[in-house]
């Protein structure tokens, strides 16, 4: 008997922050609502979000990313203790965080803080523990969020993706995927920023995820429309095929890409 098929998730991880409370009134200073807190959580964002919902059916998912020796940091490591295993490269500055302030369940601002760049793992122990990482891997996710981590371990990624299915979930402030990559799953906004005009027909992101794919060589693009579903488009114009939603879903879409 095989034992688990192990996931590898290389990305971006931030901190995210959900300050929920009730706002009933105003403060006497200033047109803004005033927010009696009611929780306050803290969970990891970002890949670090992709990888705890991967490992939730039980599988082994390894987690390479940038971390560094501030709070932020530390607060991630913490909840992702004993769910993932952790393959870190140097952070340079302090981990972004996210932190959302809610009342009745709507946001009603979010604050962003940090913002620290990757640093090339060193050669040794940090390289090589990527290199065997991805090397042992049954499948990769790229979980980019614009922050260069996927950049700093790109040589790695060429390496497997000749024999490994790899999955890149592209952002417009990060890099485009490795060539030969098994599935990149653009959003239907990164779909019209990478490849402007056309409309917002079917027709229009079928072509659009068709160029993309010859532009990635990729083997198959995914344009992700929400409620509509998601497109599959392939190289050179090949037919394109819609997969419907299965339920339209409520409440908060954090997590809907990654899932």
């Amino acid at each position: 008997m095989t034992g688990p098929r192990r996931l590898v998730v290389v990305g971006d991880v931030l901190l995210d922050e959900d300050v929920e409370g009730v706002a009933t009134r105003l403060a006497p200073d200033a047109p803004a609502p005033v927010v009696d807190v009611t929780d306050d959580r803290r969970h990891p964002g970002g890949a670090g979000l992709a990888a705890a919902l991967a490992a939730r059916g039980g599988r082994e998912v390894v987690l390479v990313t940038a971390l560094g020796d501030d709070a932020a940091s530390e607060a991630v490591r913490r909840q992702l203790r004993g769910r993932v295993r952790l393959v870190e490269i140097p952070l340079r500055g302090t981990l972004p965080v996210k932190t959302r302030v809610l009342a009745g369940g709507r946001p009603l601002v979010r604050i962003d803080r940090g913002g620290g760049e990757p640093g090339q793992p060193e050669p040794g122990e940090p390289d090589e523990a990527v290199r065997t990482a991805l090397a042992e891997a049954h499948a990769v996710l790229v979980a980019d969020y614009g922050r260069h981590t996927a950049r700093a371990v790109r040589r790695h990624l060429e390496a497997v993706v000749p024999r490994t299915p790899l999955v890149w979930d592209p952002h417009p402030k990060g890099d485009a995927p490795v060539p030969g990559a098994r599935l990149v799953t653009p959003n239907a906004a990164e779909a019209r920023g990478l490849c402007p005009g056309d409309g917002e027909s079917l027709r229009a992101y079928a072509e659009r995820g068709s160029r993309l794919a010859d532009r990635w060589q990729a083997a198959g693009v995914a344009v992700t429309l929400g409620e509509r579903g998601v497109l599959l488009t392939r190289p050179a114009g090949g037919t394109p095929m819609l997969v419907p939603a299965p339920y339209r879903a409520g409440g908060d879409p954090c997590g809907a890409g990654d899932c």
